[in-house]
Order: C-alpha cells, then sequence, then structure tokens
C-alpha cells in the first residue's frame, strides 16, 4: 500500500500466472451493477489461464444441475451469472512489434487501485526486441455516477523512436464461464450460455445483442472508440464479434491516447435493451472523460466523508480496512433487483449467488452508513417470497417461507443439500436482518409494506419445522453455519435465531396493530390472533443446548459425544479440509469450520451469561480450522467482548489480510465479499463495542494496544455522528442533523455536539 491509505499499489508486479489471477481479482472495476476483471487488454501467452469475465449483477442464466439420484424435491437446475462479454480488448504495435508483457522487455510495472478517484492504473515501461522503448499508461473505471458505462484510458508514449501507432480494440460477444470441477466453491461444468446475436456498427458504436439459452434473458454491449488525434479507421464485424483499428504517426516523446467506452443494458431493467445501451452511449459520450473522472472522484469523496473508517497507528491496516469498505461499494447493487453476492462482481467463485452472508456481515456497515443501501436488499429478498413459499412446500411445509440458501432470484441452487438446504438458520437471518433495519431506522410504514410480512412467513416457518418434546420446542435435522456438522438436532445458532425471529414476529405485530397498519399484511397472508399466541408459546419454550458441567452452549445436541479431529496429524497442505476429507469424515468430529455457537453469541449475546460465552469461545476455538473466511472476524468480535485484547487483535489482523494477502488461496476466484464486511465489524462491533438494542444504539469503545487510535462514522436518522477513539478517550462528536441519542458504557447521552469520556481500564469493564 501506498501511505495514503486509499491508493493500493504493487510495483514490478509478477507474472507468474496465479499471481495474473490474483491481482484480476484485487484491481477488478465495479459499481454494483457492472463488474470487470482486471485482464490484460492484449491478452496472455498460451498456455497462460484468465478468468476474463465482464458481469451484470442479477443477470443470470438456468443450468441443469446433475443429481446422483432423483430423490424428491432436489433441485436439478440451477442459477448462474453470467460472463457478459469481452470489452477490454485492445491490441497494440509499433512501427510493426507488437507489445505484450511476455515478449520484449519489461523495464519497470505497477498496477495501482485509487480508492479516492475511482479508477485502476497498468502502468508499464517497454523495450521492444528492436530496441524501441514506450510507457504504457491504462486506466480503467467503472462509472458510480453512470453505472452501466465502464472506460478504458489506453495512452502510449514514444520514449526513443517515431512511426506508425496501430491500436486494434476488440468487442467480442462470445464468451463462456469458467469451470474448474476439482474445486466445488466455483462452477464445475463449463458451457456456452449466452449466444450473441451479430455484431453491428450503429453511430460509430459497435453493438452486439445477447439471449441466455433458459432464462429468457437479453444483454446487450456498444462499444466506442476515440482517438486523441486524426487518424486512419477501419472497422469489422462478423458474427458476434467486432473490432475497430485505428492509426495514426507518433512522434518521439508523444503521447496518443485512446479512450475505449463501453455500455452494457439488460432486459431485467429495460425493455429494449439494445436502444437503452445506444442511449446510453450517446450520454457517456456527451461530455469528456474528464467529467466522468470528476463525477467518480465526486461520488466517492460524499462516501468517504460519511463512511470511512480510519486507524491510527497501523498504516497496513488503515490500508486494508479502506480496501474493505471500497470493495463492498463495488460490490453492492444499487437496486431492489440484485444483492451482493459471495464474490460481488469480481469473479466467478460461488457462480454469483447470494448466501446468508449478504444479511449478517455486509449489511451491518450500510446499516451504519447508507441504510437505504439495507432497504434495498431487503425489498430484493421480499420480491423472492413468492419462490421462498414454493421452496417451504417442496421441502414439505405447509406453511412459512423457506428462504434458498444460495440464489440469484429466489430459486434453491445448492446442489448439496446436507450444507446446503439444510441451513435453515438462512430464515432466522433474513428475519434478523429486518428487525436490525427497524431498530436502527424506526421505518414503520416499510415495516408495513414489506418487512413485517417476511418476519410472519419465516415464523410460520419454524413452527412447521420444529416440534415440542418434554416441554420444549425442538428444531431437529438441520444444519447451522458450521459446514463440518450436518444434520443435526437443535443447533444452537438455528434454535436461538429462530427463537428471537419468534419473538419478534410477536413484537411486531404488536406494533403494527398499535399504529392502525396491521390490516393490509395480516388480511394477505391470513394471519390470526391465534398464529400470533403460537409463535409467543414456541419462542418461550424454545430449546437452547447447554452442557452445566463445561458451561458452554453445545452446537448441537450430539456434538460433545462426538471425537475430537485430530489437529495434530493433520498436514497444513490438507486445509481446507472440504477439500481433502470426506463429508462424512469431518461430520463424525468435532470440528468447525467456522464460527457457529460463537456467532450466535456475538449477535444474541444477551442470551447468555458471561461465563457461558467465555467458556463456549475457549473451548470452540480449540478445535475451529477457520477454512472460512466469515470466521476469524466473528471470533475477533467475540474476544473483544470477552476481555481478550489480544487474541482480538490477532483475529483482526487475520480476517483483514484475506484477499490482499490471498490467505484463503482462492482470492483468483473473486473477493471474500463477507470477510471485508467482516473486517468493518471488527472494528465497529469488536473493538468499538456497538450493538443495535431496541432501547437505542450501544457504544464500548476500547482502544487495542498497537494503535493510536481510530476513527469511524454512522447515521442515526437524520444524524451523522463521528465516533473517535484515543488515548485521552473515546469522543463523539454530532457532525450535522438533529440531536443523537445514544449509549455509551451503558449510560445514557443526548449528543448536541461533542462528549469525551475517558476509556475504561483494561478489564474494568465486565458484562452482567
Amino acid at each position: 500500500m501506498e501511505k495514503n491509505a486509499r491508493i493500493y499499489r504493487i510495483n514490478n508486479f509478477s507474472l507468474a500466472n496465479r499471481d495474473l489471477l490474483v491481482a484480476e481479482t484485487l484491481f477488478h472495476n465495479a459499481n454494483g451493477y457492472i463488474g470487470v476483471r482486471s485482464a490484460f487488454e492484449e491478452g496472455y501467452p498460451e498456455g497462460y489461464r484468465s478468468v476474463r469475465g465482464q458481469y451484470v449483477n442479477g443477470f443470470y442464466d438456468v443450468v441443469p444441475m446433475n443429481q446422483a439420484e432423483r430423490l424428491c424435491g432436489l433441485p436439478e437446475e440451477k442459477e448462474t451469472l453470467l460472463n457478459v462479454a469481452d470489452t477490454q480488448g485492445i491490441r497494440l504495435k509499433v512501427c510493426g512489434e507488437e507489445f505484450g508483457m511476455f515478449c520484449g522487455t519489461v523495464l519497470e510495472s505497477s498496477r495501482t487501485l485509487d480508492m479516492e478517484r475511482g479508477v485502476t492504473e497498468r502502468r508499464a515501461v517497454w523495450r521492444s526486441p528492436a530496441g524501441r522503448e514506450l510507457e504504457l499508461t491504462v486506466r480503467r473505471m467503472a462509472s458510480f455516477a453512470l453505472p452501466p458505462l465502464f472506460t478504458i484510458e489506453y495512452a502510449v508514449k514514444a520514449l526513443n523512436f517515431g512511426g506508425k501507432l496501430e491500436l486494434c480494440s476488440t468487442h467480442l460477444g462470445g464468451v463462456m464461464n469458467y469451470a474448474n470441477p476439482d474445486d466445488p466453491r466455483v462452477a464445475g461444468e463449463a458451457a456456452r450460455l449466452l449466444f450473441p446475436g451479430p455484431a453491428e456498427f450503429e453511430d460509430g458504436c459497435s453493438v452486439i445483442v445477447s439471449r441466455t439459452s433458459r432464462s429468457g434473458l437479453s444483454v446487450a454491449a456498444a462499444v466506442r472508440n476515440a482517438l486523441s488525434k486524426p487518424c486512419e479507421e477501419t472497422h469489422a464485424a462478423r458474427g458476434g464479434s467486432a473490432s475497430q483499428t485505428l492509426s495514426a504517426e507518433i512522434a518521439p516523446g508523444e503521447t496518443i491516447s485512446l479512450v475505449k467506452y463501453a455500455v452494457f443494458r439488460d432486459s431485467i431493467r429495460c425493455g429494449d435493451c439494445r436502444s437503452a445501451a445506444l442511449r446510453t452511449m450517446a450520454q457517456a459520450v456527451s461530455v469528456p472523460l474528464s467529467e466522468w473522472y470528476a463525477r467518480q472522484r465526486a461520488y466517492l469523496a460524499e462516501y468517504w466523508e460519511d463512511c470511512a473508517v480510519r486507524v491510527r497507528g497501523d498504516p497496513k491496516l488503515d490500508s486494508a480496512v479502506a480496501f474493505s469498505l471500497y470493495e463492498l461499494l463495488q460490490s453492492v447493487g444499487k437496486d431492489s433487483r440484485c444483492g451482493i453476492a459471495a464474490k460481488g462482481l469480481s469473479g466467478e467463485g460461488y457462480e454469483g449467488h447470494c448466501f446468508w452472508d449478504m444479511e449478517m456481515y455486509v449489511e451491518p456497515f450500510f446499516l451504519l452508513t447508507r441504510p437505504g443501501i439495507v432497504r434495498s436488499l431487503i425489498e430484493y429478498r421480499y420480491g423472492m417470497l413468492p419462490a421462498a413459499r414454493r421452496n417451504a412446500r417442496v421441502l414439505g411445509h405447509a406453511k412459512g417461507a423457506l428462504f434458498p440458501w444460495r440464489t440469484i432470484t429466489g430459486r434453491e441452487c445448492s446442489g448439496y443439500f446436507p450444507s446446503g438446504s439444510a441451513q435453515y438458520h438462512i430464515d432466522g437471518d433474513v428475519a434478523y436482518s429486518v428487525v436490525q433495519y427497524y431498530l436502527m431506522t424506526g421505518d414503520l410504514k416499510f415495516l408495513a409494506d414489506r418487512g413485517a410480512e417476511i418476519v410472519f412467513e419465516t415464523a410460520r416457518l419454524w413452527l412447521d419445522t420444529g416440534n415440542y418434546a418434554g416441554g420444549k420446542f425442538c428444531i431437529n435435522c438441520v444444519t447451522g453455519p458450521d459446514e463440518y456438522t450436518c444434520m443435526v438436532d437443535n443447533n444452537y445458532y438455528t434454535n436461538a435465531l429462530a427463537r428471537y425471529n419468534l419473538s419478534w414476529a410477536v413484537k411486531i405485530y404488536g406494533l403494527l396493530k398499535k399504529s392502525g397498519s396491521l390490516g393490509p399484511v395480516a388480511e394477505k397472508i391470513g394471519l390470526e390472533e391465534d398464529e400470533i399466541a403460537e409463535f409467543r408459546r414456541a419462542a418461550d419454550a424454545m430449546y437452547l443446548p447447554y452442557d452445566a458441567a463445561l458451561d458452554i452452549n453445545p452446537q448441537d445436541d450430539s456434538f460433545l459425544s462426538k471425537k475430537k479431529w485430530d489437529f495434530g496429524a493433520t498436514p497444513p497442505e490438507n486445509h481446507p479440509l472440504l477439500l481433502h476429507y470426506h463429508p462424512l469424515c469431518l461430520y463424525r468430529h468435532q470440528v468447525c469450520k467456522q464460527a457457529d455457537t460463537v456467532m450466535a453469541h456475538f449477535i444474541l449475546e444477551d442470551a447468555q451469561k458471561f461465563s457461558t460465552m467465555k467458556h463456549s469461545f475457549e473451548y470452540y476455538e480449540a478445535i475451529t480450522t477457520h477454512d472460512s473466511s466469515l470466521s476469524a472476524c466473528v471470533f475477533s468480535i467475540m474476544a473483544s467482548r470477552l476481555g481478550m485484547p489480544e487474541k482480538a487483535y490477532a483475529y483482526f489482523r487475520e480476517a483483514a489480510s484475506t484477499d490482499l494477502n490471498d490467505t484463503h488461496g482462492n482470492t483468483q476466484d473473486g473477493i471474500h465479499t463477507a470477510g471485508l464486511g467482516g473486517t468493518y465489524m471488527t472494528v465497529v462491533y469488536g473493538f468499538a463495542g456497538l450493538r443495535i438494542r431496541e432501547d437505542g444504539l450501544h457504544l464500548s469503545p476500547a482502544l487495542p494496544s498497537e494503535w493510536e487510535g481510530y476513527d469511524f462514522r454512522l447515521r442515526r436518522g437524520e444524524s451523522r455522528v463521528l465516533v473517535s477513539v484515543g488515548r485521552e478517550g473515546c469522543r463523539v462528536r454530532l457532525l450535522s442533523g438533529p440531536p443523537a441519542e445514544l449509549f455509551l458504557y451503558g449510560k445514557r447521552v443526548l449528543l448536541r455536539d461533542e462528549r469525551c469520556v475517558p476509556l475504561p481500564a483494561a478489564g474494568a469493564e465486565k458484562p452482567e
């Protein structure tokens, strides 16, 4: 990283294939609507692998999902995010010699992600085999101001020669998705899913409309090129591809630039995507590129003003946090037709599917800084309710809705149900996000219009899933977040969230009834008073596993009876375990992929006493592999909560380095979006102790000994608040809006300007 935390740069970068694949991810451009991986414009040599993908959020096709045995209710097809086009291609020739990073001599090179300007840059000083030297600077941008727009500014400076410069810009519609049959985290099969129509030239643009094989969707890509000086131009269109060649004379010391505009429009959001693409292109070229750069910078200036987290005293971690927040902005959909995929828009890992990660790891950041985005994401889930009801019926439930474990539009896309569809806690996660949004915003109208229906229908699902045994409400044969322990009875996380879901269904019923807004939703879904009474009864009787001898919450009923995994006999190269051991081997042992019960203690910490959470943390810490990128951040947050600052900091460093250091070995498939959200949560929910409760917003900040301080901002209604933690104490300042009420170390504060509170002595604050 540069001294500026919002600039990430690699000098003299590696040309090893694996490093190039990781760089394609780290330097990708996205804006929540489109995403473009950072492959070299000129491509790689034969034998090199590239995931040369360009994606539109929510644009998908349906593909077969072959089951080994066609058992009742198992999905036989799935949705997958599509690579929609290749508009990146630019080939350069100088005096007949073709530029390439793998030929001639690379004298200097760098790749830069500038998170204040919202661009990436590739720079190279190159000597051709004949001795001609040039400087190449390539700047890319996915526009936040005009989301369908992606630009490449390709500048060539002649250092010691003059002569003919030739640039060939390509536009390819015949693209395919990446596949790796050896890794279950990406698609296992490659197939042609998108079929381009004929490339055409209109108004100086090449236009290609492509159609999916089965989902009935279309996407239009339009490309326009402009050279900085008069030139000779030729263009060609053949089938689903087009090219434009621009030639000009370049003098020694002269710089010539090509600006390549590409826009994408899809049939999900507009009826005639071809016409929409041409209109958007006209808008894009109506102002100079410098204007789009200025708008990009202005957009990000506002974003950082409202959302920045700064770490004082550790520049590397400060940069890692900035990277996390920037990637979240690039990943999140900005309309209700899409969400946040596990890899954002940076790659094809998990096939563009959304999971519970969206609610539990990413939404917390936006809830505190951009609550309108969370509202849109809840709208996205609300649009899935009909499919979730159908999914519940397929799985044998007469009432309620069961959200799919992995999906794009609402169809269940999980092929291995023990660690997929059986994760019923997804219902609790979605309901939890609705409640958190309401607690943070007080938006009762949205609750009545959208959120309540989600909470009621998921509550119904728990009644139909569970049953009473010995006076307790039990939920059997489900899987919790820990996918190394599947198909169990009374998973603690699942039961705890089900109780929360049921309890809040009762509370929301009362809130809407009191406000006079219950009628429409109750009538729509046929909700009666006696059903609310059943919600209350089940919540009160919910069984939460507890072992008195250990003073821990067992992960499930059978967990403690299993043999502990032999970590000493497990070689390092056998991690992650899921790629090296049969699932049944894992299921028979006490071994955790990620935080499960510990995660429940974080989000529902009031459900257990301090000693139980502490003993549980210590127990699970010894048997958790953290093979999931979702794990370290939760262990850090709970270590902070439990008064273990050294462990909290160590886990934070691990979480923050996941993508920048490729610690899980699969950043080439895309960023770990939820882990990036977890990095934010580790600072704000961990070190700062933030919690959203029914009585308000609570803060209990502590300062890691390794830091000088840290700052973050949050939005509470119309109020914007700055929290600054340093050795002198915790300063909370009202930046704008009406006075804000919050709790500092348990004491209610009405914030009108600035308040400074000394930090408690180490170990002084002990929860009840």
